[in-house]
């Protein structure tokens, strides 16, 4: 284990509750500098926010990574990215069970 710091993952409201009630396991993001399979390596620790407050976050780690173009075609890229094109980030998260 490094020391290196969790990953910050901000999400909607929507994507944030569908993690904390367990509907959702993988999170898409633009694939590149901040977000690859050096940046997400599995096993490393995230944090996933309800936008960048404070008061709604969850801890976690990275269960699998994969470079993916099947995103581009799901409403919710659409609606987060637009017509972006290009390679997503398919980043597998496990949370860590509520108290």
């Amino acid at each position: 284990m490094t020391d290196e710091k969790p990953i910050f993952i901000p999400l909607k409201r929507e994507h944030f509750m569908a993690f904390d009630d367990g509907s959702k396991k993988t999170e898409f993001r633009p694939y590149g500098p901040r977000w690859n399979e050096r940046t997400c390596r599995i096993g490393r620790a995230v944090v996933i926010s309800l936008g960048y407050g404070k008061q709604q976050r969850r801890r976690g780690v990275i269960s699998s990574f994969e470079k993916s173009r099947e995103p581009l075609k799901t409403l919710a890229w659409l609606q987060c990215y637009g017509h972006r094109t290009g390679d997503c980030a398919c980043i597998g998260i496990e949370l860590e069970v509520s108290k």
